[in-house]
């Protein structure tokens, strides 16, 4: 099958393919027998993310294994009067940039876009996966504000039955940078595995210095991370600053939930421990009670990781750093391989 838009393939190939186009947000449906993810689609006016702080391709909606589902929903109301997220009488509540599900990536350069320090108020700068944003003001950069979008670049998607590959090509003149950014999301056959495949070409007059991380907002069944989670990295772990929350432990490769997380209960730890090799990029979180779980690897080395939690979901951020001078490009790919364990009586 050949390239094409988005909306091209909802004009023409809507039905055959899995589509849904409607105006209440562009998706796709893929599968290997085994597992079955709906992914949402970029789209600039009916997209069901439109934020500013996560690339828009691989928004992954759920994913379904073995009667078990992994990603979903986090979160109950969106409000882009608050600034993070907030607990409002039963509800979690959110901004737009960060209400999305599933594997979001986002791409960071020391917590800065690219071309915000040299950007002039009204100027421009770049979120990679997102586009060319404007400058408004003297404020600080915020990756929850919401920034007016110059140019979101050409996004194309190429579906298969059991992948769906985007690519998003960007150019911003004023800058200096530019890129083609593609990403290919796939379920390998015959195996409980989704595999993350990326390219990042620099097609601009600058290098690329950056990192890029998954946010991982894990869901499994809407069960509250507690003491059933089994947290297992591919390192002894050692926490960054000092522990502010009595909710979790490091015990040698493992992070441990002392009690549910619950109410307005707020876990945030970033963790070292990792070395230089992509080996260390492991970690295996498993559901005793529900007796499921998950496991993701990389190719690439973790350059910082983190642990974020509230009571309905848990998030494993790791970090990869990349520098791509022009006419170069930088590949890195992440595999999840989902299982399931025997379920421990409580």
């Amino acid at each position: 099958m050949t390239r094409i838009t988005v909306w091209t393939v909802c004009l023409a190939l809507a039905v055959a393919l899995g589509f849904s186009c409607s105006a209440q947000n562009p998706s796709a449906t893929i599968s290997n027998g085994v597992v079955t993810a709906k992914l949402y689609l970029p789209d600039n006016k009916n997209g069901y993310y439109r934020g500013t702080r996560f690339d828009w391709s691989g928004v992954v909606n759920s994913l379904q294994y073995a009667g078990h589902n992994y990603y979903g929903k986090w979160f109950d109301r969106v409000d882009p009067k608050v600034r993070d997220f907030s607990f409002e009488g039963a509800d979690i509540v959110t901004n737009p940039c960060n209400a999305v599900p599933g594997v979001p990536e986002e791409f960071v350069t020391n917590s800065l876009p690219l071309g915000w320090d040299e950007a002039k108020v009204g100027g421009t700068f770049i979120k990679i996966g997102v586009g060319v944003l404007r400058k408004p003001d003297e404020r600080p950069y915020s990756n929850f504000r919401l920034y007016d979008i110059v140019d979101g670049g050409k996004w194309t998607v190429h579906r298969a039955s059991n992948s769906i590959e985007f690519k998003q090509e960007l150019s911003d003149p004023t800058s200096g940078f530019a890129y083609v950014y593609s990403k290919r999301v796939s379920l390998t056959p015959g195996k409980p595995q989704m595999v993350l495949e990326h390219t990042l070409r620099n097609t601009g007059k600058r290098p690329i210095e950056t990192s890029v991380y998954d946010h991982n907002f894990a869901v499994m069944d809407k069960q509250a991370p507690g003491p059933d989670l089994a947290i297992k990295l591919g390192f002894q772990v050692d926490p960054v600053q000092p522990m502010d929350s009595k909710l979790v432990e490091f015990r040698g490769n493992e992070i441990a939930f002392t009690r549910a997380v619950s109410g307005q209960d707020v876990v945030m730890v970033k963790y070292r421990g990792f070395g230089t090799e992509a080996k260390d990029y492991d970690f295996r979180i498993e559901n005793r009670k529900l007796g499921f779980g998950f496991r993701a690897t990389a190719d690439r080395p973790l350059a910082a990781a983190a642990l974020w939690s509230i009571r309905s979901v848990f998030s494993l951020e790791p970090f990869i750093n990349m520098t791509i001078e022009p006419g170069a490009q930088f590949t890195w790919k992440i595999t999840y391989d989902y299982f399931t364990v025997p379920k421990e009586a409580r």
